[in-house]
């Protein structure tokens, strides 16, 4: 019997953990999920005679060292910061490794060991980046095949909620970590190449520079710039392209209204408010706006709104921003901060709710004189708050990629991205038999 062991059972983790137990019998495995909640644990294993449930800190070395030392291999569903501690372990101890992680530079210089070791050290399995990279790589190594030239990739992937569970003006509810929402392309300016010019947005125009995308029977999205573009492409091995992009997808109408929360500074977060604690919506608010005397909250803000093409505060109404009868509550509060908390009690998913993940690729190349385009689009449904599009499209690449390298099937060794054949072509036909499936419209342009 193989053992995996798995590290972390949050809610990323649900579909993981059903889609290994669904195999553990005919596979011959034994899953091991270690959490620091016993009983979530517990709870998702439901009893399995091929799961056990473990309780300890799998940040403590000594905690883990004797149950890695047992395992065939180990995923990681830990935070990314802690996925190195995981992997120096895992290469003394020689066990292959999967984390949904990016590869940090510590994990790229582990390479000629792990190699070396004929271990596999999996990364980038998750959705994005995981589906992202396999479903692009399998229609980039397609137009080569073809003798096809590449000169234009844009991609875009979004966490998104369903249309049946849309509800507020936002078109928006929070599906993942509230606080990278807040904080959504921060930290740098977005770089990418445009027909051989290379662009930069800072961050303080990021939301107010969109490209629209169409969807469909899911309607009208637009997508902001992430933050490097550029890296990938000597991971698409796409080199000398003229241009790419990557992005982020929101419904229509929502970037634009986000850009006045970042305008007027309420995602920063790094200045501390003073008297934090005693403030309203209201007041919060009108802490960024300037001084009149004569005129409201109200108008201030619709005269700010003006100036970036905003005329409806119906979003901003909805959210409670002008509301004033209630403290906020956070000491020594940065804005961003507070402007999450405001935030999750407004974007909350009801128990009945679904999420939805949108990914959308645009390729233009040249073939035989011709120049062609295709737009390769998937959307996934959540089927309920513990199978959620999320989990599924995280789960299920790497329960895959865990089946190929127990039975196998991967002979590349090293710290790897699933951009080979060998690796994507298998997982992406089963996430198709799993629901996960792409739709590829091809033109002449």
């Amino acid at each position: 019997m193989k053992r995996i062991l798995l590290l972390g059972a949050g809610l990323s983790a649900s579909t993981l953990i059903k889609y290994l137990l669904d195999h553990a019998s005919e596979n011959n495995w034994q899953l091991r999920v270690v959490d620091q909640s016993l009983e979530l644990v517990k709870h998702k294993l439901a009893g399995h005679p091929n799961g056990e449930a473990l309780s300890f800190n799998a940040l403590e070395r000594e905690e883990r060292w004797a149950e890695l030392q047992q395992a065939d291999l180990v995923i990681s569903m830990l935070p990314a910061r802690f996925h190195m501690e995981i992997a120096r372990d895992c290469l003394e101890l020689k066990k292959h490794l999967i984390t949904p992680s990016y590869i940090s530079p510590e994990m790229k210089e582990l390479n000629e060991e792990v190699q070396k070791a004929g271990l596999i050290f999996m990364n980038e399995i998750g959705v994005d980046p995981g589906i992202d990279h396999m479903s692009a790589m399998r229609i980039i190594d397609s137009i080569k095949n073809l003798g096809g030239e590449i000169t234009g990739f844009k991609s875009y992937c979004g966490g998104l909620i369903a249309p049946e569970s849309d509800t507020n003006p936002w078109n928006y509810k929070f599906t993942w970590n509230p606080r990278n929402v807040v904080l959504a392309a921060q930290g740098g300016t977005a770089r990418y190449i445009d027909r051989h010019q290379y662009k930069y947005i800072p961050y303080t125009q990021v939301f107010s520079r969109l490209d629209n995308i169409s969807v469909h029977e899911y309607g009208e999205f637009e997508g902001y710039a992430n933050r490097d573009s550029l890296s990938y492409r000597h991971i698409y091995g796409l080199d000398d392209i003229p241009t790419i992009y990557r992005g982020t997808l929101r419904k229509s109408g929502f970037c634009q209204a986000w850009n006045i929360f970042v305008q007027l500074g309420l995602t920063d977060d790094h200045v501390i408010l003073q008297d934090s604690e005693n403030m309203t919506p209201r007041s919060f608010l009108n802490a960024f706006l300037p001084f009149d005397e004569e005129l409201t909250v109200e108008e201030k803000f619709r005269n700010f709104c003006r100036q970036y093409g905003v005329t409806d505060l119906y979003r901003f109404e909805w959210l409670g921003l002008f509301e004033d009868s209630s403290q906020i509550g956070l000491k020594n509060a940065t804005p961003a901060q507070i402007l999450e908390k405001i935030l999750v009690e407004k974007w909350v998913l009801e128990p009945q709710d679904k999420d939805m993940l949108v990914m959308v690729h645009q390729f233009t190349y040249l073939l035989n004189g011709e120049k062609r385009f295709i737009e390769s689009s998937m959307v996934n449904l959540g089927d309920d708050q513990v199978h959620t599009a999320m989990s599924k499209t995280v789960g299920y690449p790497v329960g895959i990629c865990a089946k190929l390298i127990l039975n196998g099937h991967i002979s590349e060794r090293g710290v790897l991205l699933p951009t080979k054949p060998e690796i994507y072509d298998p997982i992406l036909d089963e996430l198709e038999d799993l629901g996960v499936v792409f739709q590829e419209l091809e033109k002449v342009v």
